[in-house]
């Protein structure tokens, strides 16, 4: 109890923000030692993906001291490495969360404070034009203040390098150690000083250009497209409503109003995530409403894309996977006179195979790396200096990326594109449809398992490889036929069974390929444990001759999984499948 009163007063010696010292001296006083600990004994992990938690004092959650301490981390790594990164600045934009704007005013006035030159979005942005910041103004990196499609409490602090893509390792952990040394919060303005440049206008214009010229090999959209747009109470409206005016569809748009405008507390949706149960409930209202058919939404800070069509009389939410693989041919149609294997598309390790057998038949490249866009536009950034050309790349998580326009995800940039193909297609679903027929059928079920503790997730793996050595030879009936543990760096598919895609000890992820039956032509699934909750995932993909046998085949090697791997009590799987 000692040591967290010492705790309480450090925090009580740095925090200036009457609201989060409020916050904890209402917790002292109702001698919630608990909480108190919890929230002071342990700092935030600086990693690959900069910050993301819950609001609130202490040294556990994002506040205005580890936002402070975390850009003092920073700017003196930055000025370490990059003799030049005092000119080049950095790029700093925010969302219209709970304490976006204050926590950028007062990481861009560390930056100063530093002699560092500061590229300042004076309003609130969708999280790719920082990135894109980064690129066009060949700056040292690039701080966006968001969390995404988090809770309303929660906030975030994502970090890009200077080749304007997300830090990856080893970056990450040399902030990190720059951050522990200068932990004394050395000021707490929020006021602009001179070395503080405004951008908005003129990124946004260069950023529209970068886009008109995204779709410009098609020219003019075909037929005009009707849908309804929900930005999800996020900041997607402005950058929609001008990406659809230089396609000439605004007038197909209908917008849904009760999210159209940012609203930092979600109020009509119980999650901000478009994958989530009922986010689109209101978009299909007014769609039904409007006779449309067609629903387009991104998350809060728009760099993800969502798509939902009405079917007959039914309406289908597309996967990940689906929009990924509508995108990517109508990425490879219009490069298709001239394709070779240096045209380059990207997926992840759990995204579907079918852009691999559209690849194969077509003749165009595919390189597959870990999940995160920090894997993908690094490595899409390496392809293209061993001159490579590269098209387009997705993860099923609903991000896509076209290089030309940024090396990360943008969900505004994708539904410009999803609108430009839909103008030709007509309905994406038959378009889809139409691809399964050519390439092959391809069914996914992607579920979780909520776990007690880390001890209960390392165990449940290493129960998994020890089921036989050196590794299982069957899951029910099937065989396995390749098994890749990136967690260990075996792949029983390589010379000398080594993986080539990267591993590490302290991540839990194995990849199984199964033999087909007689109904289907095989199951490739990846398992992992995810790095910011506590669950195990599960992306597992049939693929058949027809949807109901990849449908099947599916189902079939979930149950099994259930009954062999994921049988202790105390892993919790995901509610749709709860009673199944």
């Amino acid at each position: 109890m000692a040591k967290v009163h010492e705790l309480a007063d450090l925090w009580l010696q740095l925090d200036k923000d009457p609201a989060t010292r409020c916050e904890i001296q209402n917790m002292l006083a109702e001698n919630n030692m608990e909480e108190l600990e919890q929230r002071l004994s342990k700092r935030l992990d600086f990693g690959t993906a900069g910050l993301r938690a819950e609001m609130g004092f202490g040294f556990a959650r994002l506040n205005c001291v580890t936002i402070i301490q975390t850009s003092q981390g920073l700017a003196e790594y930055l000025l370490s490495k990059l003799p030049t990164a005092a000119e080049a600045g950095i790029a700093i934009g925010y969302d219209s969360r709970h304490n976006s704007q204050k926590f950028a005013q007062l990481a861009a006035a560390v930056f100063e404070s530093k002699g560092i030159t500061v590229w300042w979005y004076e309003e609130f942005v969708h999280t790719p034009l920082v990135p894109f910041a980064v690129k066009t103004l060949q700056a040292a990196a690039g701080i966006m203040i968001t969390a995404s499609h988090n809770p309303s409490t929660d906030n975030g602090y994502k970090v890009y390098s200077s080749n304007a893509c997300q830090i990856n390792s080893p970056d990450d952990s040399s902030i990190a150690t720059s951050i522990l040394q200068n932990l004394t919060p050395l000021t707490w303005t929020t006021q602009a000083s001179p070395l503080r440049r405004p951008i908005l206008a003129t990124m946004q214009s260069r950023y529209l250009r970068c886009l008109g010229q995204l779709v410009q090999p098609r020219e003019a959209a075909e037929h005009l497209v009707c849908f309804v747009y929900t930005p999800m109470h996020g900041v997607g409206l402005r950058y929609m409503t001008s990406a659809v005016e230089l396609v000439g569809m605004k007038s197909g748009m209908t917008v849904v109003d009760q999210q159209a405008q940012p609203d930092p507390d979600f109020p009509t949706v119980k999650s901000p995530n478009p994958e989530e149960k009922g986010a689109l409930d209101l978009a299909i209202s007014a769609a039904d409403e409007n006779n449309v058919r067609l629903i387009l939404a991104n998350d809060p800070d728009a760099d993800r894309f969502a798509v939902a069509e009405k079917v007959g009389s039914v309406w289908r939410q597309f996967t990940g996977d689906q929009v990924g693989i509508l995108l990517a041919y109508w990425t490879f149609s219009s490069i298709s006179s001239r394709v070779t294997a240096d045209d380059i598309m990207l997926t992840t390790a759990v995204s579907s195979q079918m852009l691999s057998c559209m690849a194969d038949a077509e003749g165009f490249g595919v390189r597959e790396t870990l999940t995160g866009f920090k894997w993908l536009a690094n490595v899409g950034q390496d392809l293209q200096k061993q001159g490579k050309r590269v098209h387009f790349a997705y993860e099923e998580a609903l991000g896509y990326m076209y290089p030309s326009v940024v090396s990360d995800k943008d969900g505004i940039a994708a539904s410009l594109m999803f609108l430009t193909a839909c103008s030709t297609w007509g309905s994406p679903w038959a378009q889809l449809q139409r691809l399964y027929e050519k390439y092959g059928y391809f069914a996914t079920t992607n579920t979780y398992w909520r776990s007690p503790d880390v001890q209960t997730t390392r165990s449940t793996f290493e129960a998994v490889r020890n089921l036989e050595q050196p590794f299982p030879s069957r899951v029910g009936s099937r065989k396995v036929i390749r098994w890749r543990d990136l967690t260990t760096g075996y792949d029983s598919a390589t010379v000398e069974n080594i993986a080539e895609l990267p591993s590490s000890s302290s991540t839990q992820m194995i990849t199984c390929w199964l033999d087909g039956s007689k109904s289907d032509d095989g199951i490739r699934f990846t398992v992992r444990a995810s790095g910011t909750e506590p669950k195990i995932k599960l992306y597992l993909e049939c693929r058949s001759k027809n949807q109901e046998s990849a449908h099947m085949g599916a189902v079939e090697v979930l149950g099994l999984l259930r009954q062999t791997w994921f049988n202790d009590t105390s892993l919790k799987i995901e509610d749709r499948f709860a009673n199944t």
